[in-house]
């Protein structure tokens, strides 16, 4: 499995390419040949998955009975504008002007690459320092109640 870690500043280009980090290009040795895909994030952001991990994605999808109007209509949205990214002779790749515009993401703005597990969240820098504009008070408390009861014992310890 992919484990991609870290935080990138980063800008896009007056033509919408994006220079992937050489720290971060060393964790995905196989990009050049397996390439990566990126579509739109449940937030405003966009996502990138080495095309592998997006390979896997695809067939959880394939699982969902397409009789169902939620499960299609899920697929529909989390589908939309999905594309394939193939890095250029210098590292770069082009993010499709489309996805850029419908996160709010403008052409030369600045932007944070955020790893998480094995995808990359793409945010304009505003829009990601926002969001620890609202970091709970106490973090403690978030961390217990999402994880709090993983590794309870369930033999009445």
């Amino acid at each position: 499995m992919v484990q991609l870690l870290g935080e990138f500043d980063c800008k896009l280009d007056a033509k919408g390419r994006l220079m992937v980090p050489s720290s971060l290009k060393k964790q995905l040795p196989n990009v050049e040949q397996e390439g990566l895909v990126i579509n739109r994030g449940f937030e405003k952001h966009l996502v990138i998955y080495p095309k592998k991990v997006w390979e896997g994605i695809v067939e959880e999808l394939s699982k969902l009975n397409p009789y169902e109007q939620k499960n299609r209509e899920f697929i529909r949205y989390f589908t939309r504008g999905a594309t394939e990214l193939t890095l250029d002779a210098t590292g770069r790749v082009n993010l499709p002007k489309s996805l850029l515009e419908s996160v709010g993401i403008e052409i030369s703005a600045e932007l944070v690459l955020a790893c998480q597990f094995d995808k990359i969240e793409v945010w304009s820098k505003k829009a990601y320092d926002a969001l620890f504009d609202k970091e709970p008070e106490d973090f403690a408390v978030l961390a217990e109640e999402v994880m709090g009861n993983k590794n309870r014992r369930n033999d009445g310890e």
